[in-house]
């Protein structure tokens, strides 16, 4: 190349392309060459990961034309990815890219290079959807093109009509600036730095230009419409919603939302003659069940150690139960549980266990208590249903109710409480049924199924997350002794769990004759199903969820009423709460830790647990 400084480095992407890439580069170069003084211009390959000759013709070229250079990667990168890549090793003060299959007339291409590189713009951008642009597209390219830039146009506070056209320059200052924040690596890529140009007051260009597709898209309409839209709802999420959760607001919504919870059950439900029968319950038996309660905290704690013990690290049960504590004590505080990431940051920041290992052992944890509850209200309805005991439920569920009789018409909300959660139930014995099988198959499930759905950098960031879970989970559950031993710590825990719940119930006037076994057996699918609906995080604790659950199984299961039912279930879920409220109060005390600025330390937490990292 002559001895003058490259001022334009045009990048192009290619993946497959050996049957065209020959003639754009040659195109480029002689389109270029027309309106910028020789030795002022480069043309780069930026060929990610190809599987044809494509890498075989770029060396050719670049060994022929000192202004072509050719960047390979072994493995795919995505579109971003690979153009992220290239523009770092380009000398150009303007860096220029567009698709390879020439798409965009390129009699276009010196507005597109001037409009940046004289300084005016600093972005600049082709556009079929302006006025005075010829596109011919097919009908479904169409349709999700329109439907994806008024999404991104709506969500995003963007004002560009084309978000996506190959055709794009940009000043590298400024580009560079903005890619300090750009997460995508693929096909958003060009949405995200667009969007986030806009938003840091940069001067965009936006012109229309004369568009015709060339041979099959390399874009999947289906997966990459799908990933592409979770892109705009992880953008949408960060510039409007995360700004505004701050300690003050988390709080706030969960207080809103318990206080919208006990709302609804005073419309719903019959709350006078609930309290009346709260105030006569026998504290005895009351404080019995806190007792109990406080017991299985031990336990959480030595079962959490084992599963560190096997995850590499040794630590002493006790702190581990102070641990749990707190982060319990969070997710009764702040909603959407927020506390679990606490956990991760006590544990770092006490005794040096790396992040990525304390969300991981969490994860293992849930995985057991999901398993054991589910197995143990299954092993319950089994046994109810062969004993024909679950009529009454099937009247409840089903509206059979007679008319003017108690309950009659509070059953709608229990019902929904119950299909909540069966719904929430399910989809969660799902997820972990995936991921185990996953964990003990010689085929990477996890891969197979998120790539099916999305194969933007999001994607295999959210992959690369479940699959370390899934390689925690078999590690644990890969040693038969602390798969025991794990497993048999959480049939203990949540066996006092519902011995806590027995307790409650046992201390209301039943005014009925009951049996001790059936008591057992309903308090035992009572809390298990409470627990599972539990699982989505609506409300701090999951105040509203858990007792909708437990009365309506209770009035189903018994012949009690559903004003000691309901009872029950709110004083047994505060028993609970106030145990643990207590107990968190006196952990953070005993290991200086600041709930709040746990919260807020834990933000970051979940960051440093990516999978890409070495810790």
């Amino acid at each position: 190349m002559s001895g003058r400084a490259v001022e334009v480095s045009v990048v192009l992407p290619a993946y497959n392309e050996e049957a065209t890439i020959e003639n754009t580069v040659e195109t480029t170069l002689a389109t270029l060459d027309e309106f910028l003084p020789a030795g002022t211009f480069e043309v780069i390959v930026a060929e990610d990961g190809c599987e044809d000759r494509t890498p075989e013709i770029a060396d050719r070229m670049a060994a022929e034309d000192e202004r072509v250079r050719h960047y390979h990667s072994d493995e795919r990168l995505g579109r971003g990815g690979a153009l992220n890549r290239a523009f770092e090793a380009a000398d150009g003060q303007t860096l220029v890219y567009f698709d390879t299959d020439l798409a965009t007339d390129m009699r276009h291409l010196e507005e597109l290079v001037e409009s940046v590189r004289s300084g005016e713009y600093d972005f600049a951008t082709g556009s079929r959807w302006m006025p005075g642009e010829t596109a011919d597209r097919p009908a479904k390219r169409d349709v999700a093109s329109r439907g994806f830039n008024g999404l991104t146009r709506l969500f995003l506070g963007s004002e560009m009509r084309d978000h996506q056209c190959g055709f794009k320059a940009f000043d590298r200052t400024a580009l560079f600036d903005v890619l300090s924040e750009v997460e995508d690596e693929h096909w958003f890529w060009d949405t995200e730095v667009l969007v986030r140009a806009q938003r840091r007051g940069y001067d965009i260009k936006e012109f229309a230009v004369d568009w015709e597709p060339k041979g099959d898209s390399k874009v999947d309409i289906v997966r990459d419409v799908v990933g592409m839209g979770s892109q705009i709802m992880r953008c949408w999420w960060e510039f409007t919603v995360q700004p505004r959760i701050t300690k003050r607001v988390s709080i706030a919504a969960g207080i809103f939302l318990t206080i919208v919870a006990v709302l609804l059950m005073g419309q719903y439900l019959p709350l006078n003659e609930v309290l009346e029968q709260m105030s006569n319950a026998d504290p005895a038996l009351v404080g019995a069940a806190a007792l109990v309660y406080a017991i299985s905290w031990p336990l959480r704690g030595t079962r959490y150690k084992d599963i560190l013990e096997e995850l590499g690290y040794t630590e002493n049960a006790g702190f581990l139960t102070g641990a749990i504590f707190i982060s319990q004590t969070g997710n009764l505080v702040f909603p959407a549980r927020a506390g679990d990431a606490v956990r991760a940051y006590v544990v770092k920041a006490r005794r040096s266990i790396p992040y990525p290992t304390g969300f991981a052992s969490l994860a293992v944890e849930r995985v057991f208590d999901l398993l054991t509850i589910t197995m143990l209200a299954g092993v319950v309805l089994i046994g109810l249903a062969l004993t024909g005991a679950t009529g009454g439920l099937e009247s409840t569920l089903f509206g059979s109710t007679p008319s003017g009789a108690e309950g009659g018409d509070y059953g709608a909300a229990g019902q929904t409480a119950l299909y909540v959660a069966g719904g929430v139930g399910l989809a969660a014995i799902l997820a972990v049924g995936v991921i185990v099988a996953s964990a003990r198959s010689d085929r990477n499930l996890v891969r197979c199924v998120v790539s099916g759905l999305s194969n933007d950098s999001y994607a295999d960031y959210v992959a690369g997350v479940i699959e370390r879970f899934t390689g925690d989970v078999q590690t644990v559950a890969g040693n038969r002794s602390a798969f025991l031993t794990v497993g048999g710590s959480s049939l203990a825990i949540w066996t006092l769990d519902v011995v806590t719940a027995l307790l409650v119930l046992v201390a209301f006037d039943l005014g009925v004759s009951l049996t001790l076994p059936m008591l057992v057996a309903v308090c035992f699918f009572a809390v298990s199903v409470g627990n599972l609906a539990k699982v989505l995080p609506l409300s701090p604790g999951g105040v509203g969820l858990y007792e909708g659950a437990f009365t309506l199984l209770v009035v189903g299961l018994t012949p009690l009423g559903w004003s000691v039912a309901l009872g029950a279930a709110i004083l047994d879920h505060a028993v609970k709460n106030i145990v643990t409220l207590v107990g968190g109060v006196a952990s953070m005390l005993w290991l200086n830790v600041s709930l709040t600025t746990a919260v807020e330390e834990s933000k970051d937490a979940r960051a440093a647990a990516d999978p890409a990292t070495d810790d």
